[in-house]
């Protein structure tokens, strides 16, 4: 019975740990978002019972709760209740940790020691980043601040010391204002220390090595080392923005070849926030490595930190320029540094934890804080660049000499080199300093969508390629034209039976062909793609306007169709050249601060239209990523061209053109209620509507004059849509959850799914099948120990004493029977005066077994 007991509890065990493996990891913190300030946000975590744990951006709160597990596999919805019904709330989430993994895998004489072994530094033969150029040029990264987002930095260490800036330091797993990094016996959280003594390791001081900016200001955010959570990286994105430049990121989801993860919530408001209010308008810049899954097959565009926009994705090169081992060739990455290749090729020589140094470090991991370290060079030559200006001066001088073979490069519509691999090329400082002191800003960012509706639900051929075709105009005649393209990113929504067995391509109209996805072979997912925007940086400089095309293949073989369900272009760039708009001071918002109305065709008849200007501070703070509906069809036909951002998908008439003279979102984005968002949230869908607004007296008008522009809205999608393009049953992209698709093509009920929670579906599952195991494996045991003991099995047992009544007869006295013990009584009996044998089949206890011959008395 004891070892049953013990077999119950081991499964238990598993089951728990299943969980726990399966399941999301809930912690004990919220994040809150609380208009009024700290004092208000103390007030209300106070009334709830939680331990208010300090702020993660404006107006944005982290609370603790103490009778809450630190790690549990269910939301605790006992505590979020209360707080979602507080009327001070504006918005709450329990913070889930996500695993996020660190991406590790002379001219000019200095004395210190290791400034010999940096041989990124020093060479030429065409592989030269041309730092000691920059260097000669006075450049330095003096007055530049960049803070490196990982385990922590060693603050105090000898090469670091004098560089380092507390300003741009938190240690946000600690909530506390000190970045060291915990110490341990294997020193894992020496991540961080590497990284920032690449970027800023002081210069002949006799210790270590030497950073490519190593004048500039270095701070470190330990938030690696613990459970990483939105809150957790939202904070460490947007910590003191108006002080820190750079942040260097070199870490990511899992590179294991089956991930498809971004930012949450919070991360990507921080991403939004840091390019349009960090730096006083000019734009955070963001750098982040590229990832070192490629011995899995990995592929970076599934990784929506490195495939946004906002950042700069830097992947690696070998000493002998060639791509290394576990480098992920994808669409999204911008240029290229040095790092480790194989086992005979140089690594990174840079600062290491405890005092120490290393010429060890490798991966994408050391090729992201080089190019921080390189862009801090070109902002102190020019330190008003935007964030865009420094993606366009990195592409303009990156250098694709000598690195891969003539295979792994092409040439886009206007003659830019490109790969895979390499981005636009090996970062050059001295081109980058160069071209920074002359730039021009560039143009404002216009963004145009354009939805494909023909091709929705078609099904892919098993082990073949669908096509689709998008002709766009790049939204001519709109104050959203692009005509030079920057990013292009194509927003997917698919079903999948094998995910990895899915290759995605897309051909812009200068024929310039970019791999959106490479199969992933260790990608065994049924999810498919839930409008992921994959994105690609290839087509930067090319005309928009054309036939764009889409190709989808897959090699799985299964009964059940591959759809895609959704697809929308989309294109962000300028309507006039780069370099070429008048130099100018740059106000605080100047690309997203201010909205200019759609200039009106010839043929509407409209009076002039004034520009007016609304504030564009969007409140991001809900936007998961589901599929938008950017296409409509209006009675004009200035508006039914090519399913472009502005038409409409139900028919409208000037009569019910909405007036309106409140707060407006900035063109691609949608409004709901006070919110724009990017992205409609699941259960809602995009609709893009007119909307008129009240302009200034004319002298030629009586009446003050209304101008119509187009207006993103979110509308609810029917209930059992989870995404949709409109607000009928038909329209669903997904089904909700209880939904299943039907034979007429539309989302109906599930009956079982009535009764049952279908989140908690997969836990009760597993709960009843470890149950009925450990059912029927106690149920085994317990029938083994209970024939056993009933003697129905023939196990060896010891013989029992059978006493010689003959001989127990003493002057006419019987044995006295009632000494022995119940058993024998049970087994002897009294024998008669006559009686002087037992039958030997009693000599055992198990008196049915033969398998020995009982003893005779």
């Amino acid at each position: 019975m004891h070892g049953s007991i013990q077999v119950v509890k081991v499964l238990v065990l598993g089951f728990f740990l299943i969980v726990e493996i399966v399941g999301k990891h809930f912690t004990d913190l919220w994040a809150v978002h609380v208009k009024g300030g700290e004092e208000i946000a103390q007030a209300v975590a106070e009334r709830h019972g939680f331990i208010y744990k300090g702020q993660i951006m404006p107006d944005y709160y982290h609370f603790q709760h103490r009778k809450v597990a630190k790690r549990s596999a269910y939301a605790s919805t006992h505590y979020h209740q209360p707080l979602t019904e507080d009327s001070d709330i504006l918005w709450v989430e329990q913070q889930v940790a996500k695993s996020r993994q660190k991406r590790s895998v002379i001219n000019q004489r200095f004395n210190d020691p290791k400034w010999p072994l940096m041989w990124y530094l020093n060479r030429g033969g065409g592989l030269d980043m041309n730092v000691r150029k920059a260097w000669d040029m006075g450049y330095t990264g003096k007055g530049v601040v960049v803070t490196i987002l990982d385990d922590g930095i060693e603050k105090d260490h000898p090469d670091l010391t004098k560089n380092y800036d507390a300003n741009a330091s938190f240690d946000v797993n600690g909530h506390d204002p000190d970045p060291q990094p915990r110490y341990d016996f294997s020193n894992e959280n020496r991540h961080g220390t590497r990284c920032a003594g690449e970027v800023a390791a002081q210069a002949d001081n006799n210790i270590c090595s030497v950073g490519v900016a190593y004048n500039a200001r270095i701070g470190g955010v330990r938030m690696l080392d613990g459970d990483v959570t939105d809150s957790v990286e939202a904070q460490s994105l947007s910590l003191n923005p108006q002080h820190i430049h750079i942040y260097s990121a070199s870490w990511g989801p899992d590179d294991d070849g089956r991930t498809v993860d971004g930012p949450a919530t919070l991360a990507r408001k921080a991403f939004y926030d840091g390019i349009t209010k960090g730096r006083g308008g000019l734009g955070s810049i963001f750098v982040w490595a590229s990832g070192n899954g490629g011995r899995d097959f990995d592929n970076c565009n599934c990784d929506g930190y490195t495939n946004s926009i906002y950042t700069l994705s830097i992947s690696s090169v070998t000493e002998k320029g060639d791509i290394p081992w576990y480098s992920e060739a994808c669409s999204s990455t911008l240029a290229t540094t040095y790092s480790s290749g194989s086992g005979v090729e140089k690594q990174i020589v840079t600062t290491d934890l405890r005092k120490s140094c290393t010429e060890t470090h490798t991966g994408t991991s050391a090729s992201a804080p080089l190019a921080a370290g390189l862009i801090a060079l070109a902002l102190e030559a020019n330190p008003m660049l935007t964030w865009r200006d420094m993606q366009h001066i990195v592409i303009e001088t990156s250098k694709s000499e000598n690195l891969g073979t003539r295979e792994d490069w092409a040439s886009n519509g206007v003659g830019k080199n490109v790969s895979h691999s390499f981005g636009f090329g090996l970062m050059d400082a001295a081109a980058m300093v160069s071209l920074a002191r002359n730039w021009t800003t560039v143009p404002a960012q216009h963004i145009c969508e354009i939805r494909s509706y023909e091709h929705n639900s078609r099904p892919i051929p098993q082990n073949g390629r669908m096509s689709v075709n998008l002709y766009t105009d790049g939204c001519e005649g709109t104050q959203n034209h692009v005509k030079y393209l920057e990013h292009v990113q194509a927003r997917i929504t698919m079903t999948s039976i094998r995910r990895g067995e899915t290759r995605i391509f897309l051909t812009s109209p200068s024929s310039t062909v970019s791999t959106l996805l490479a199969r992933r072979t260790r990608d065994q997912s049924r999810e498919g793609f839930n409008n992921w925007a994959f994105m690609t940086t290839h087509n930067w400089g090319e005309p928009a306007k054309g036939q764009w095309k889409l190709e989808i293949e897959t090699s799985a073989v299964s009964i059940r169709n591959i759809k895609l369900r959704d697809w929308v272009l989309v294109l962000y760039g300028t309507d006039s050249p780069p370099r070429k708009s008048p130099t100018s001071v740059r106000s605080p918002h100047f690309d997203y601060g201010q909205y200019y109305p759609e200039k009106a065709p010839e043929n509407r008849n409209l009076p002039p239209v004034d520009e007016y200007n609304v504030d564009s501070e969007e409140d991001y703070y809900e936007n998961p990523p589901t599929t938008t509906t950017t296409t409509t069809t209006t009675t004009s036909n200035y508006f039914q061209r090519n399913h472009h951002f502005f038409q409409h998908t139900e028919k409208t008439n000037h009569h019910n053109i909405h007036a309106s003279t409140s707060q407006q979102c900035k063109p691609g984005f949608f409004k709901m209620g006070e919110t724009c968002l990017s992205d409609c949230p699941q259960h809602y869908y995009g609709y893009v509507q007119a909307v008129q607004l009240a302009g200034p007296n004319r002298s030629n008008y009586s009446k003050s004059v209304l101008h119509t522009h187009t207006q993103g809205v979110c509308k609810p999608c029917h209930e059992s849509c989870l995404t949709c393009k409109g607000s009928m049953a038909s329209d669903c992209f997904q089904c909700a959850s209880g939904f299943e698709w039907r034979g007429n093509k539309q989302c109906e009920k599930k009956m079982i799914w009535d009764l049952l929670d279908p989140d908690v579906m997969k836990h009760l599952a597993w709960a009843i099948i470890l149950c009925i195991a450990a059912i029927l494996l106690f149920s085994v045991i317990f029938g083994i120990l209970q024939a056993r003991e009933r003697g129905r099995l023939c196990w060896k047992s010891k013989p029992n004493y059978v006493p010689d009544w003959g001989k127990g007869h003493y002057d006419g006295v019987t044995p006295n029977f009632a000494l022995h013990d119940s058993d024998n009584e049970a087994e002897f009996s009294p024998p008669a005066k006559t009686q002087t044998l037992f039958p030997a089949s009693l000599g055992f206890k198990h008196h049915h077994c033969h398998t020995r011959v009982g003893q005779n008395v």
